[in-house]
Protein backbone atom coordinates (compact mmCIF):
# COMPACT_ATOMS: atom_id res chain seq x y z
CA UNK A 1 0.00 0.00 0.00
CA UNK A 2 2.93 2.33 0.87
CA UNK A 3 4.32 2.02 -2.72
CA UNK A 4 1.28 2.61 -4.48
CA UNK A 5 0.62 5.94 -2.08
CA UNK A 6 4.26 7.05 -3.22
CA UNK A 7 3.18 6.21 -7.13
CA UNK A 8 -0.39 7.67 -6.69
CA UNK A 9 1.37 11.20 -5.18
CA UNK A 10 4.19 11.33 -7.99
CA UNK A 11 1.46 11.00 -10.80
CA UNK A 12 -1.01 13.73 -9.01
CA UNK A 13 2.28 16.06 -8.90
CA UNK A 14 3.33 15.01 -12.19
CA UNK A 15 -0.10 16.28 -13.30
CA UNK A 16 -0.30 19.13 -11.47
CA UNK A 17 3.51 20.58 -12.97
CA UNK A 18 2.40 19.44 -16.44
CA UNK A 19 -0.92 21.94 -15.55
CA UNK A 20 1.37 24.79 -14.59
CA UNK A 21 3.51 24.60 -17.49
CA UNK A 22 1.32 23.88 -20.35
CA UNK A 23 -2.55 23.92 -21.28
CA UNK A 24 -3.83 21.56 -23.45
CA UNK A 25 -5.77 23.88 -26.49
CA UNK A 26 -9.22 24.08 -26.48
CA UNK A 27 -11.99 25.56 -28.36
CA UNK A 28 -11.53 29.48 -29.57
CA UNK A 29 -14.18 31.79 -27.98
CA UNK A 30 -16.25 33.58 -30.12
CA UNK A 31 -16.22 32.69 -34.34
CA UNK A 32 -13.03 30.53 -33.97
CA UNK A 33 -12.78 26.46 -33.84
CA UNK A 34 -8.91 25.52 -32.91
CA UNK A 35 -6.35 26.61 -31.67
CA UNK A 36 -2.15 26.47 -31.84
CA UNK A 37 -0.22 26.64 -28.31
CA UNK A 38 -0.36 27.34 -24.96
CA UNK A 39 -0.29 29.43 -21.86
CA UNK A 40 3.47 29.88 -20.56
CA UNK A 41 4.22 31.00 -16.56
CA UNK A 42 4.38 34.85 -18.21
CA UNK A 43 1.43 37.19 -18.20
CA UNK A 44 2.16 38.94 -21.44
CA UNK A 45 0.06 38.55 -24.33
CA UNK A 46 0.99 39.50 -27.69
CA UNK A 47 -1.78 41.31 -30.26
CA UNK A 48 -1.46 41.94 -33.62
CA UNK A 49 -3.76 45.50 -33.72
CA UNK A 50 -5.78 46.85 -36.86
CA UNK A 51 -4.57 44.27 -39.32
CA UNK A 52 -7.98 44.27 -41.04
CA UNK A 53 -6.74 47.72 -42.44
CA UNK A 54 -4.15 45.85 -43.92
CA UNK A 55 -1.90 48.86 -43.84
CA UNK A 56 1.02 50.84 -45.48
CA UNK A 57 1.40 53.30 -43.51
CA UNK A 58 1.35 53.91 -39.30
CA UNK A 59 1.88 57.21 -37.41
CA UNK A 60 3.00 56.46 -33.44
CA UNK A 61 2.78 59.26 -31.07
CA UNK A 62 2.98 60.30 -27.63
CA UNK A 63 0.59 60.09 -24.95
CA UNK A 64 0.06 62.90 -23.05
CA UNK A 65 2.88 62.72 -20.31
CA UNK A 66 4.46 59.61 -21.89
CA UNK A 67 8.44 59.72 -23.29
CA UNK A 68 7.97 57.24 -26.05
CA UNK A 69 11.64 55.82 -27.35
CA UNK A 70 11.65 54.10 -31.09
CA UNK A 71 14.35 51.97 -31.74
CA UNK A 72 14.78 51.57 -35.76
CA UNK A 73 17.67 49.37 -36.34
CA UNK A 74 20.54 51.82 -34.87
CA UNK A 75 18.62 54.29 -34.76
CA UNK A 76 16.78 55.91 -31.69
CA UNK A 77 14.21 58.55 -31.52
CA UNK A 78 12.81 59.92 -28.29
CA UNK A 79 8.95 61.29 -28.83
CA UNK A 80 8.09 63.75 -25.61
CA UNK A 81 4.68 65.96 -26.51
CA UNK A 82 6.99 69.08 -24.59
CA UNK A 83 9.90 68.45 -26.92
CA UNK A 84 7.84 69.33 -30.28
CA UNK A 85 8.90 65.87 -31.40
CA UNK A 86 6.06 63.75 -30.67
CA UNK A 87 5.00 61.39 -33.42
CA UNK A 88 6.75 59.28 -35.91
CA UNK A 89 5.49 57.86 -39.60
CA UNK A 90 6.25 54.34 -40.49
CA UNK A 91 5.56 53.24 -44.66
CA UNK A 92 6.43 49.83 -45.92
CA UNK A 93 8.86 49.50 -48.94
CA UNK A 94 10.97 46.84 -50.70
CA UNK A 95 10.40 44.54 -47.18
CA UNK A 96 11.76 47.11 -44.90
CA UNK A 97 10.13 49.94 -42.66
CA UNK A 98 10.74 53.31 -43.74
CA UNK A 99 10.73 55.82 -40.71
CA UNK A 100 10.28 59.53 -40.76
CA UNK A 101 10.72 61.55 -37.89
CA UNK A 102 10.85 65.47 -38.70
CA UNK A 103 14.25 65.59 -41.17
CA UNK A 104 15.29 62.00 -39.91
CA UNK A 105 14.51 59.18 -42.05
CA UNK A 106 15.42 55.55 -41.57
CA UNK A 107 15.30 52.18 -43.14
CA UNK A 108 15.19 49.20 -40.85
CA UNK A 109 14.03 45.78 -40.28
CA UNK A 110 11.75 46.55 -37.97
CA UNK A 111 10.81 48.97 -35.33
CA UNK A 112 10.19 48.63 -31.70
CA UNK A 113 8.37 51.34 -29.16
CA UNK A 114 8.98 51.09 -25.39
CA UNK A 115 9.33 53.46 -22.29
CA UNK A 116 12.81 55.12 -21.85
CA UNK A 117 14.11 52.21 -20.19
CA UNK A 118 12.35 49.54 -22.16
CA UNK A 119 9.31 49.50 -20.48
CA UNK A 120 5.52 49.22 -21.41
CA UNK A 121 4.56 52.87 -22.25
CA UNK A 122 1.13 54.47 -23.17
CA UNK A 123 1.24 55.44 -27.00
CA UNK A 124 -1.26 56.03 -29.66
CA UNK A 125 -1.17 53.87 -33.04
CA UNK A 126 -3.32 55.34 -36.12
CA UNK A 127 -4.27 54.33 -39.73
CA UNK A 128 -4.05 57.62 -41.58
CA UNK A 129 -7.30 58.85 -42.29
CA UNK A 130 -8.86 55.57 -41.08
CA UNK A 131 -8.42 54.76 -37.21
CA UNK A 132 -6.39 55.85 -34.22
CA UNK A 133 -6.28 53.77 -31.00
CA UNK A 134 -4.33 53.86 -27.82
CA UNK A 135 -2.57 51.16 -26.24
CA UNK A 136 -0.68 50.58 -23.45
CA UNK A 137 2.40 47.89 -23.77
CA UNK A 138 5.66 47.48 -26.43
CA UNK A 139 4.81 48.28 -29.90
CA UNK A 140 6.73 46.08 -32.40
CA UNK A 141 6.22 46.92 -36.33
CA UNK A 142 7.56 44.86 -38.84
CA UNK A 143 6.72 44.53 -43.12
CA UNK A 144 4.74 41.55 -43.69
CA UNK A 145 3.38 40.60 -46.98
CA UNK A 146 3.83 44.28 -48.71
CA UNK A 147 2.06 45.78 -45.52
CA UNK A 148 2.69 46.63 -41.89
CA UNK A 149 2.29 44.46 -39.44
CA UNK A 150 1.72 45.99 -35.68
CA UNK A 151 2.06 43.75 -32.35
CA UNK A 152 1.38 45.35 -29.33
CA UNK A 153 2.90 43.12 -26.16
CA UNK A 154 0.34 44.19 -23.23
CA UNK A 155 0.24 42.52 -19.70
CA UNK A 156 -2.92 39.95 -19.80
CA UNK A 157 -4.98 42.14 -17.68
CA UNK A 158 -4.61 44.90 -19.45
CA UNK A 159 -5.53 43.04 -22.38
CA UNK A 160 -8.80 41.84 -20.64
CA UNK A 161 -9.77 45.03 -19.78
CA UNK A 162 -9.56 46.14 -23.40
CA UNK A 163 -11.64 43.39 -24.48
CA UNK A 164 -14.33 43.40 -21.71
CA UNK A 165 -14.49 47.05 -22.30
CA UNK A 166 -15.16 46.33 -26.48
CA UNK A 167 -17.41 43.21 -25.94
CA UNK A 168 -20.02 45.26 -23.04
CA UNK A 169 -22.23 48.14 -23.61
CA UNK A 170 -22.25 50.74 -21.01
CA UNK A 171 -25.59 49.41 -19.30
CA UNK A 172 -23.89 46.10 -18.93
CA UNK A 173 -24.32 45.42 -14.71
CA UNK A 174 -21.04 45.11 -12.69
CA UNK A 175 -21.51 41.09 -12.20
CA UNK A 176 -22.08 40.24 -16.03
CA UNK A 177 -18.87 42.25 -16.70
CA UNK A 178 -17.40 39.79 -14.10
CA UNK A 179 -18.23 36.49 -15.97
CA UNK A 180 -17.39 38.33 -19.04
CA UNK A 181 -13.56 39.02 -17.93
CA UNK A 182 -13.21 35.39 -16.74
CA UNK A 183 -14.36 34.01 -19.56
CA UNK A 184 -12.26 36.55 -21.84
CA UNK A 185 -8.94 35.84 -19.34
CA UNK A 186 -9.84 32.03 -19.53
CA UNK A 187 -9.54 32.42 -23.14
CA UNK A 188 -5.93 34.43 -23.55
CA UNK A 189 -4.38 31.69 -21.17
CA UNK A 190 -5.58 28.44 -22.95
CA UNK A 191 -5.32 29.78 -25.93
CA UNK A 192 -1.79 31.28 -26.95
CA UNK A 193 -0.33 31.26 -30.16
CA UNK A 194 -3.07 31.14 -32.61
CA UNK A 195 -1.50 33.09 -34.93
CA UNK A 196 2.02 32.48 -36.52
CA UNK A 197 3.61 36.09 -35.36
CA UNK A 198 1.68 36.94 -32.66
CA UNK A 199 -0.60 35.22 -29.87
CA UNK A 200 -3.92 36.61 -30.73
CA UNK A 201 -5.56 39.12 -32.98
CA UNK A 202 -7.83 42.30 -32.51
CA UNK A 203 -11.16 40.91 -33.99
CA UNK A 204 -13.48 38.40 -33.39
CA UNK A 205 -11.60 35.33 -34.89
CA UNK A 206 -9.97 35.71 -31.42
CA UNK A 207 -11.48 38.44 -29.20
CA UNK A 208 -12.14 42.05 -30.13
CA UNK A 209 -10.10 44.36 -28.37
CA UNK A 210 -10.01 47.94 -28.59
CA UNK A 211 -8.00 50.67 -26.10
CA UNK A 212 -7.65 50.08 -22.66
CA UNK A 213 -10.60 51.25 -20.78
CA UNK A 214 -10.04 54.10 -17.64
CA UNK A 215 -9.78 52.55 -14.18
CA UNK A 216 -13.19 54.31 -12.83
CA UNK A 217 -15.14 52.44 -15.50
CA UNK A 218 -17.37 49.53 -14.65
CA UNK A 219 -15.49 47.34 -17.45
CA UNK A 220 -11.77 48.00 -15.70
CA UNK A 221 -13.48 47.56 -12.11
CA UNK A 222 -14.95 44.17 -13.27
CA UNK A 223 -11.35 43.07 -14.45
CA UNK A 224 -9.87 44.22 -10.98
CA UNK A 225 -12.38 42.36 -9.18
CA UNK A 226 -11.60 39.44 -10.66
CA UNK A 227 -7.89 39.55 -10.84
CA UNK A 228 -6.29 36.37 -12.01
CA UNK A 229 -9.60 34.25 -12.28
CA UNK A 230 -10.24 31.68 -14.75
CA UNK A 231 -12.72 28.89 -15.75
CA UNK A 232 -11.32 25.58 -15.37
CA UNK A 233 -12.76 21.86 -16.53
CA UNK A 234 -11.11 18.51 -15.45
CA UNK A 235 -8.05 20.63 -14.47
CA UNK A 236 -7.45 22.81 -17.77
CA UNK A 237 -8.39 25.92 -18.00
CA UNK A 238 -11.10 26.44 -20.82
CA UNK A 239 -10.68 29.07 -23.87
CA UNK A 240 -14.08 29.95 -23.12
CA UNK A 241 -16.72 30.72 -26.04
CA UNK A 242 -19.36 33.20 -25.49
CA UNK A 243 -22.17 35.13 -27.76
CA UNK A 244 -24.55 37.99 -28.53
CA UNK A 245 -27.76 35.96 -27.55
CA UNK A 246 -28.47 32.59 -27.91
CA UNK A 247 -32.24 32.26 -28.98
CA UNK A 248 -33.25 30.84 -25.62
CA UNK A 249 -30.92 27.68 -25.83
CA UNK A 250 -27.13 27.92 -25.92
CA UNK A 251 -25.80 25.00 -28.42
CA UNK A 252 -22.89 22.71 -28.16
CA UNK A 253 -19.68 22.97 -30.57
CA UNK A 254 -20.91 20.03 -32.60
CA UNK A 255 -24.30 21.26 -33.13
CA UNK A 256 -23.11 24.03 -35.42
CA UNK A 257 -20.08 22.17 -36.78
CA UNK A 258 -17.59 23.11 -35.13
CA UNK A 259 -14.77 20.61 -33.67
CA UNK A 260 -15.22 19.35 -30.08
CA UNK A 261 -13.12 21.45 -27.49
CA UNK A 262 -11.06 20.23 -24.27
CA UNK A 263 -14.33 21.21 -22.19
CA UNK A 264 -18.02 19.60 -23.41
CA UNK A 265 -19.80 22.62 -24.04
CA UNK A 266 -23.78 21.83 -22.32
CA UNK A 267 -26.87 23.49 -24.04
CA UNK A 268 -28.64 25.43 -21.54
CA UNK A 269 -31.71 27.20 -21.32
CA UNK A 270 -31.47 30.87 -21.13
CA UNK A 271 -34.43 32.39 -19.87
CA UNK A 272 -33.88 35.48 -21.12
CA UNK A 273 -33.31 34.93 -25.19
CA UNK A 274 -36.42 32.61 -24.94
CA UNK A 275 -38.80 35.44 -23.75
CA UNK A 276 -37.09 38.33 -25.33
CA UNK A 277 -35.50 36.62 -28.40
CA UNK A 278 -33.32 39.10 -30.77
CA UNK A 279 -34.99 38.63 -34.32
CA UNK A 280 -33.61 40.01 -37.51
CA UNK A 281 -34.17 39.03 -41.34
CA UNK A 282 -32.16 39.90 -43.99
CA UNK A 283 -32.42 38.88 -48.02
CA UNK A 284 -29.64 36.63 -49.95
CA UNK A 285 -29.37 35.14 -53.38
CA UNK A 286 -30.43 31.42 -54.09
CA UNK A 287 -26.89 30.66 -54.15
CA UNK A 288 -25.86 31.86 -51.13
CA UNK A 289 -28.82 29.98 -49.58
CA UNK A 290 -27.89 26.87 -51.11
CA UNK A 291 -24.53 26.93 -49.12
CA UNK A 292 -26.55 27.95 -45.54
CA UNK A 293 -27.42 25.22 -43.51
CA UNK A 294 -28.43 26.06 -39.78
CA UNK A 295 -25.54 23.35 -38.38
CA UNK A 296 -22.59 24.93 -40.57
CA UNK A 297 -21.40 28.04 -38.33
CA UNK A 298 -18.29 27.70 -41.11
CA UNK A 299 -20.93 28.41 -44.16
CA UNK A 300 -22.65 31.04 -42.20
CA UNK A 301 -19.41 32.89 -40.94
CA UNK A 302 -18.12 32.62 -45.70
CA UNK A 303 -21.77 34.21 -46.65
CA UNK A 304 -20.75 36.77 -43.54
CA UNK A 305 -17.54 37.81 -44.52
CA UNK A 306 -18.87 38.21 -48.34
CA UNK A 307 -22.34 39.84 -47.71
CA UNK A 308 -21.34 41.75 -44.33
CA UNK A 309 -21.98 40.60 -40.54
CA UNK A 310 -25.23 41.18 -40.54
CA UNK A 311 -26.11 38.98 -43.22
CA UNK A 312 -26.90 35.88 -41.14
CA UNK A 313 -26.84 36.83 -37.59
CA UNK A 314 -26.91 33.32 -35.90
CA UNK A 315 -28.03 29.81 -36.81
CA UNK A 316 -31.11 29.67 -35.90
CA UNK A 317 -32.91 31.00 -38.89
CA UNK A 318 -35.70 30.01 -41.33
CA UNK A 319 -35.56 30.89 -45.05
CA UNK A 320 -38.19 32.02 -47.27
CA UNK A 321 -38.93 32.18 -50.65
CA UNK A 322 -40.87 35.54 -52.08
CA UNK A 323 -40.94 36.58 -55.87
CA UNK A 324 -38.05 34.79 -56.76
CA UNK A 325 -35.71 36.50 -53.44
CA UNK A 326 -34.64 34.58 -50.53
CA UNK A 327 -35.41 36.14 -47.05
CA UNK A 328 -33.90 34.51 -43.77
CA UNK A 329 -35.77 35.24 -40.68
CA UNK A 330 -33.96 34.19 -37.61
CA UNK A 331 -33.37 35.14 -33.89
CA UNK A 332 -29.65 35.44 -32.13
CA UNK A 333 -27.16 36.91 -32.80
CA UNK A 334 -23.71 34.66 -33.14
CA UNK A 335 -22.80 30.81 -32.71
CA UNK A 336 -24.73 30.45 -29.29
CA UNK A 337 -22.39 28.80 -27.90
CA UNK A 338 -21.42 29.17 -24.13
CA UNK A 339 -22.20 32.12 -22.21
CA UNK A 340 -25.04 34.54 -23.37
CA UNK A 341 -24.00 38.30 -23.11
CA UNK A 342 -28.13 39.32 -22.95
CA UNK A 343 -28.75 36.42 -20.61
CA UNK A 344 -25.59 37.37 -18.12
CA UNK A 345 -26.90 40.93 -18.40
CA UNK A 346 -30.33 39.64 -17.34
CA UNK A 347 -28.92 37.30 -14.53
CA UNK A 348 -27.33 40.25 -13.22
CA UNK A 349 -29.84 42.64 -13.07
CA UNK A 350 -32.16 39.55 -11.30
CA UNK A 351 -29.45 39.66 -8.43
CA UNK A 352 -26.75 37.22 -9.91
CA UNK A 353 -23.80 36.85 -9.16
CA UNK A 354 -20.62 36.67 -11.66
CA UNK A 355 -20.18 32.57 -10.15
CA UNK A 356 -23.76 32.13 -10.90
CA UNK A 357 -23.88 32.89 -13.99
CA UNK A 358 -20.41 31.33 -14.79
CA UNK A 359 -21.88 28.35 -13.55
CA UNK A 360 -24.78 28.46 -15.68
CA UNK A 361 -23.17 29.01 -19.11
CA UNK A 362 -19.79 26.58 -18.47
CA UNK A 363 -21.76 23.67 -16.13
CA UNK A 364 -19.53 21.61 -14.52
CA UNK A 365 -16.17 24.06 -14.60
CA UNK A 366 -14.73 25.94 -11.40
CA UNK A 367 -13.78 29.02 -10.45
CA UNK A 368 -9.75 28.94 -9.66
CA UNK A 369 -6.89 31.48 -9.45
CA UNK A 370 -4.33 31.66 -12.12
CA UNK A 371 -1.16 30.76 -12.46
CA UNK A 372 -2.37 27.13 -10.90
CA UNK A 373 -2.04 26.52 -7.00
CA UNK A 374 1.24 24.87 -6.45
CA UNK A 375 1.15 21.29 -6.30
CA UNK A 376 -0.53 20.27 -2.91
CA UNK A 377 -2.19 23.43 -2.21
CA UNK A 378 -5.97 23.77 -2.33
CA UNK A 379 -7.66 25.18 -5.53
CA UNK A 380 -9.37 28.22 -4.78
CA UNK A 381 -11.42 28.36 -1.50
CA UNK A 382 -14.48 30.07 -3.33
CA UNK A 383 -14.29 27.84 -6.41
CA UNK A 384 -17.07 27.79 -8.63
CA UNK A 385 -18.45 23.98 -7.52
CA UNK A 386 -21.12 22.61 -10.00
CA UNK A 387 -24.54 22.65 -8.41
CA UNK A 388 -27.03 19.72 -8.83
CA UNK A 389 -29.45 21.74 -11.14
CA UNK A 390 -26.64 22.36 -13.68
CA UNK A 391 -25.32 18.87 -14.38
CA UNK A 392 -24.63 18.09 -18.32
CA UNK A 393 -27.95 17.86 -20.39
CA UNK A 394 -28.05 14.62 -22.07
Amino acid sequence: MGRMRITQLLKATVALLAFAIAVAPACAPVFASGTRGSDSSGTDVRIGVLGLFHPIELTVSASVGSALMVRAGEERFVLERSSGVDSVSIRAADHVTVVTSGSRVVRAAELTVTGRKGEPVDFILAVPEKITRHYHGILKIEPSAGSLLAIVTMDRETATASIVAAESGSETPLEALKAQAVATRSYLVASRGRHAEFDFCDTTHCQFLREPPRPTTAAAQAVAATHGLVLVYDSHPIAAMYTRSCSGRTRTPAEVGLAAAAYPYYAVQCKHCLAHPMRWSSRISAQDAAALHSSDEAARLNIDRRLGWSAVLSNDFALKTERGQITVEGTGQGHGIGLCQSGAKAMAEEGADFRQILSHYYPNTTVVNWPAPAPGSRLDENANQPSAEHRPVR
